[in-house]
Order: C-alpha cells, then sequence, then structure tokens
C-alpha cells in the first residue's frame, strides 16, 4: 500500500502554472521589469534551493521572450 504522506516530489506543472503566469509571477515576480529574474531567485531557493536560479532562467525565457542577461532584457544591469 502507497503512502499517504507528502513526498518531495512536487508538481511541476502547479509549480509552472504558479511562478509563471499565475498569482505568485503577477504578483511576486513581476516579469518584465527590471529585478525579475532576482525576485525570482529569492522566492524559489527555500523550494529549489541551488537549481532555483537555473529554472527562473528558465521562466524568465518563457514569460519574456528573452533570456535573462540578454541586451534586449528591460532589465538588465547596464555598464558604465
Amino acid at each position: 500500500m502507497a503512502s499517504k504522506g507528502r513526498s518531495r516530489r512536487g508538481n511541476a506543472a502547479a509549480l509552472k502554472a504558479y511562478w509563471g503566469p499565475g498569482k505568485g509571477g503577477s504578483t511576486k515576480v513581476r516579469w518584465n521589469t527590471p529585478g525579475d529574474h532576482t525576485r525570482c531567485t529569492r522566492q524559489l531557493r527555500k523550494y529549489l534551493g541551488g537549481r532555483a536560479p537555473a529554472y527562473c532562467a528558465t521562466l524568465h525565457r518563457q514569460m519574456t521572450g528573452v533570456w535573462p542577461g540578454d541586451r534586449r532584457n528591460i532589465g538588465r544591469m547596464r555598464r558604465r
């Protein structure tokens, strides 16, 4: 008989839906604004640990159309 306890593996589709176009993405991360990748990484680090920056980079690409750090990115830090 299978255990009914919580497992370490979550529902990836629900995670992506919440942090992408869902409530987490629109209120906590605010995609397509300066600092969006940093906010995403800080929010998801408690759930994903060291994998958070890579996961947020993928979400950033899906939500904005460009990778973080790309010269076309709105939130990119500019050098003087």
